[in-house]
C-alpha cells in the first residue's frame, strides 16, 4: 500500500459495493485517503472494506439508501463523527434504465430520477459543508466534488431518453455548482465515460438486454473497466491547488 498524496484525508465513494465505485474507493485508499463506501448492499461494502483494509489501507463501511434525505445526511453526519473531517465526494451511485418512452415503466423513470439527480443533490447539500470547511485547513488547502456523469450527459439516443434527462442534469448541476464555490478552493468536476465493464446494464428488463445486446454500444472490442475510470477521478483529486478549476472541467472525458 503506497500512501502518499491523500494522507490524513477522508473521501466519500457512493455506489461503492461495485464497478466503479469499488474502483475508485481502493485507489483513493492506496493513496492514503480513509474512504467511507455508501451503498444499500453491506455485505458488499463490508467485504470491500475487509480488501481494504487487507492491503493496508483504511475504509469504513456506511450502509444508506441516498435517495432518501434522513439517510443521506445521516450517512455524511457518520462519516463526520467516526472520522472527523471530509475532503473528497465522489457521486458515483447511478442507474442507467432504458426504454422507449411510449412504453417505459414511469415507475423506471422515478427511479433513475432518484438516484441519479436526487442522490446527488442530497449527498452533495450534506457534504457541502464539510468541504468547505477542509477546503480552509492547511492538510491540502482544497477539497473535491467529483460527480460521475456519462457521454450519455451530452449525446442524446433514441431510447434512453429518461437516462439522457438525468445525466444532462448532472452536468448542469456540476457546472453552476463550480461557478458558486470555485473560489472557495472546493473543486468539482465532472466525468462523462462511455462503455463501462459494470452491472449497469444488468438492472434492464430482457428486451432491453437483447436489443443492446446487438447495439453498436455493446459490441465495442474492448470496453473501459472501471479501473480507468478511478484513475482519472484519482487524477482529479490529486492535482495541486495551483491546478486551475477550468483545467479540470476540460481535461477529457473517458469514452469508449
Amino acid at each position: 500500500m503506497t500512501q502518499d498524496k491523500l494522507t490524513g484525508t477522508v473521501a466519500i465513494v457512493t455506489g461503492a459495493s461495485s464497478g466503479i465505485g469499488e474502483a475508485t474507493a481502493k485507489q483513493l485508499a492506496e493513496l492514503g485517503a480513509t474512504v467511507a463506501v455508501v451503498a444499500r448492499r453491506d455485505g458488499r461494502l463490508n467485504a470491500l472494506v475487509t480488501e481494504i483494509e487487507a492491503a493496508g489501507g483504511s475504509a469504513l463501511a456506511v450502509t444508506a439508501d441516498i435517495t432518501d434525505r434522513v439517510q443521506a445526511g445521516r450517512a455524511v453526519q457518520t462519516v463526520i463523527d467516526r472520522l472527523g473531517r471530509l475532503d473528497i465526494l465522489i457521486n458515483n451511485a447511478g442507474l442507467m434504465l432504458l426504454g422507449p418512452v411510449l412504453d417505459q415503466d414511469i415507475e423506471e423513470w422515478e427511479r433513475m430520477i432518484a438516484v441519479n439527480q436526487n442522490g446527488l443533490l442530497l449527498m452533495t447539500k450534506a457534504a457541502l459543508p464539510h468541504l468547505l470547511t477542509a477546503a480552509e485547513d492547511e492538510l491540502r488547502g482544497v477539497a473535491d466534488i467529483v460527480n460521475i456523469s456519462s457521454i450519455a450527459g451530452r449525446q442524446a439516443w433514441a431510447n434512453f431518453a429518461a437516462y439522457n434527462m438525468t445525466k444532462f442534469g448532472v452536468n448542469g448541476f456540476t457546472e453552476a455548482l463550480r461557478q458558486e464555490i470555485t473560489k472557495k478552493h472546493v473543486r468539482v468536476g465532472v466525468l462523462e465515460p462511455g462503455a463501462v465493464e459494470t452491472e449497469l446494464i444488468s438492472h434492464n428488463n430482457d428486451t432491453v438486454k437483447e436489443a443492446l445486446a446487438v447495439s453498436d454500444a455493446e459490441n465495442i472490442p474492448e470496453k473501459l473497466q472501471p479501473e480507468d475510470i478511478a484513475e482519472s477521478i484519482v487524477y482529479m483529486v490529486t492535482r495541486h491547488r495551483r491546478s486551475s478549476i477550468a483545467e479540470l472541467w476540460a481535461m477529457p472525458t473517458s469514452q469508449a
